[in-house]
């Protein structure tokens, strides 16, 4: 499956060199002008990479990499600074605010290749840890010194969607559930990060032991 990238740009020629070279490389892209439709993307939709230019009308890309650091979907996916300036003190404020790549103007074809194929490795590596799978076993939640049961839909090395009652966003929760075929009961810490139509609870993991998360791991492997 392509690759997804977001790119947040208001110049038309950068946004078309940018959007034609990961095109070349058979990325799927979403291009965008707009940082405030950016943001409101980000807490939607999952992206692999984010090209991000700092100098953005409306919302600037240093508050746009917050708010991508600030969601469930992207907090971890990796975000390409692009921007015109090259003085340290921009530098170090892009990765303060979540920057995995700087890159700087003016771009060209061969600059834009050799970043991608830096950054190509840490977008599937991220990916992997959303990649989900079914996964039916009973799971025991404890939330704010209250036991409640319900059963897995699938999973992820990010987390775990299951039926449960009772359960609100931001809630934090400790899971444990077996997985079946791997011998052992999972123990995990984490927070709801939604609740859908059907009241399954979609939480992400916050804290989980090495053990569970190379059983997890095969998991996935198996089904990719």
């Amino acid at each position: 499956m392509a690759l997804k990238v977001l790119i947040v740009e208001d110049d038309f020629p950068s946004l078309e060199l940018i959007r034609e070279v990961l095109e070349s490389v058979e990325v799927e892209v979403r291009p965008v002008v707009d940082s405030e439709e950016a943001a409101a993307l980000v807490v939607k939709e999952k992206f692999d990479g984010i090209f991000l230019d700092l100098n953005m009308p409306k919302m600037d890309g240093f508050e746009l990499a917050r708010r991508v650091r600030g969601s469930s979907w992207n907090a971890s996916t990796p975000i390409i600074v692009v921007t015109g300036e090259e003085d340290r003190h921009t530098m170090k404020k892009s990765f303060d605010v979540g920057a995995t790549f700087f890159l700087q103007k003016p771009l060209d074809r061969q600059k834009l290749l050799r970043l991608f194929r830096t950054a190509r490795g840490t977008m599937f590596d991220d990916r992997r840890r959303f990649v989900r799978v079914p996964l039916n076993t009973e799971v025991v939640c404890e939330v704010a010194g209250r036991i409640t049961k319900g059963t897995s839909w699938n999973i992820s090395l990010s987390g775990i969607l299951f039926e449960a009652a009772q359960l609100r966003p931001f809630d934090e929760v400790r899971l444990s559930f077996p997985l079946p075929g791997a011998g052992i009961t999972i123990r995990a810490a984490g927070i709801v990060v939604r609740i859908d139509e059907r009241q399954r609870a979609g939480v992400r993991f916050r804290d989980l032991n090495e053990a569970g998360r190379e059983a997890i791991r095969k998991l996935v492997d198996c089904q990719e």
